[in-house]
């Protein structure tokens, strides 16, 4: 049996898909699962645009999760733009996507790429220089599995901001 989202033809393991109906899993390989719980190789997630059409609910579900954790590319944008789910389906990820949205310091819901605005100095750790207020901050990332934390540049360091200290622009 191929994985449930890239189709390899290697050894599977259950990836409980939260949010929805008890035991739902996707039947997934080691590449995949790595990257899920890690960075995501862009070129390999090409192959959501099979994924996203899995009779499977949690598939589906975890494949519109994986284009939102992709959105700065152009193809993964176009692909969800196509995405067609069933009311229950679509309903599963509205309510997991509410829940853990990451929002900014005024509670508005940031998305992948956005640009904010730091609202406090922040001492950067292990940089050795303070992020000064009223500092833009474009392109941000948002970090999968806390929605308290960002990740973007400022003075060309890759830093993760708590979502406390900034607004949205």
């Amino acid at each position: 049996m191929p994985c449930s989202l890239c189709s390899a033809d290697a050894p599977l393991a259950p990836y409980a898909v939260s949010g929805g109906p008890d035991g739902a899993v996707a039947e997934i390989c080691n590449t995949c699962l790595g990257q899920i719980e890690g960075d995501l190789d862009a070129p390999h997630w090409r192959c959501l645009s099979g994924a996203m059409w899995s009779t499977e609910p949690g598939v589906q579900v975890l494949a519109v999760r994986l284009l939102g954790r992709l959105s700065r590319h152009d193809w993964a944008r176009d692909l969800a733009d196509q995405l067609w789910l069933d009311d229950e389906t679509r309903a599963w990820v509205e309510n997991v996507a509410a829940e853990s949205a990451h929002r900014d310091s005024n509670g508005v819901v940031l998305k992948a790429g956005d640009t904010v605005v730091l609202i406090k100095d922040l001492p950067v750790k292990g940089a050795g220089f303070t992020a000064k207020r009223g500092t833009a901050v474009r392109g941000i990332s948002l970090v999968s599995d806390n929605p308290d934390h960002i990740e973007g540049r400022v003075d060309g360091q890759r830093i993760v901001i708590l979502t406390r200290f900034v607004k949205k622009k």
